[in-house]
């Protein structure tokens, strides 16, 4: 009984990509102009494709580097730089507190002056003024 249905479906499959094969000779036949421009447009686009990302590849980002100059004309302190870069990380005060070993007072100072000398009002703005300015990554 396995073997008669083995057989049969082979048989089946045969005469299922016979059909195939004639469809597509006859449709080659038909349309044989346009499958060979859908043919030569698909090898152009994929050549181009290729050539681009080639061509084009970009080179590796350099690393960061802070706007000294930027700092000096702001008038920035170090320890006010380092509060900066981790405002612009997203810390809390408390947070900024703990890394820095100071009281969270004295964060709020500093941000307080940062804010003055960067002209801006709130925390988002600052860390996007000083990455606009290149102060931090």
């Amino acid at each position: 009984m396995v073997r008669a249905a083995l057989l049969y479906g082979f048989a089946l499959a045969a005469a299922a990509s016979l059909l195939q094969w004639l469809e597509y000779k006859y449709l080659a036949r038909v349309y044989s102009t346009e499958i060979y421009i859908v043919v030569i447009a698909a090898l152009f686009a994929a050549l181009g494709a290729w050539a681009g990302a080639r061509l084009t590849a970009r080179a590796a980002p350099a690393g960061f580097e802070r706007n000294e100059a930027a700092l000096r004309s702001l008038g920035v302190t170090a320890r006010e730089y380092e509060v900066l870069a981790l405002l612009a990380e997203g810390r809390s005060n408390k947070e900024i507190a703990r890394a820095l070993a100071v009281s969270p007072n004295t964060v709020k100072t500093h941000v307080a002056r940062l804010f003055e000398k960067l002209d801006v009002a709130r925390r988002v703005e600052a860390a996007r003024k000083a990455r606009a300015l290149s102060l931090v990554p």
